[in-house]
């Protein structure tokens, strides 16, 4: 009888040993994004993305938004995102932007990025389902949508440097300052 014992101890102990990080980890689509490319919600690429300026660097893991489809989507129907997620949508060429948040279910900050890559407006807490328009002061290569709130908490403000690269696959000069250096 202690003979079984053991190997279904074995077994067990095994088996716990070849298992993931655990129940927590696994359930946290957040905690996967950082070994992921793809977001486990709306499967788009995700790209990091880092803000700095006077309330200092700030590193997040965005969905990149790139097609008409996939920013006409944006985060509509979304209930919640990470504090350090959020979706960016590239504008090429770069243009004056307008958002709203039909059918946005939770607050959003719109960080308005202009031609040198830096914040040139922010439109924070935009009300969840307004369709008032929020709009960019001037010609943007990017709008980054972050949780609302979240831009304030952090200190960033117009003129506080963002970058990013894109994917190399279909690659755009809309990547990093460097990049178009």
């Amino acid at each position: 009888m202690i003979p079984i014992r053991r190997a279904i101890a074995a077994i067990a102990f095994a088996l716990c040993a070849c298992s993931s990080n655990g129940p927590s980890e696994a359930a946290s689509p957040a905690a996967s994004l950082g070994q992921s490319a793809v977001h486990p919600v709306s499967g788009l690429p995700v790209i990091d993305l880092a803000v700095k300026g006077k309330g200092g660097p700030h590193a997040f893991r965005v969905e990149l938004a790139r097609t008409a489809q996939e920013q006409a989507k944006g985060l509509m129907f979304r209930t919640e995102m990470g504090p350090d997620e959020g979706m960016l949508f590239p504008m090429e060429p770069p243009r004056q932007a307008s958002f709203w948040m039909r059918n946005t279910v939770i607050p959003l900050d719109l960080v308005f990025v202009g031609e040198d890559h830096h914040v040139l407006n922010i439109a924070a807490n935009a009300v969840p389902y307004d369709e008032s328009q929020l709009k960019s002061d001037g010609k943007v290569i990017a709008v980054l949508e972050l949780n609302g709130g979240r831009a304030a908490e952090l200190g960033i403000a117009p003129g506080d440097e963002v970058t990013w690269t894109l994917p190399a696959a279909g690659s755009s000069p809309l990547g990093t300052a460097a990049e178009q250096g």
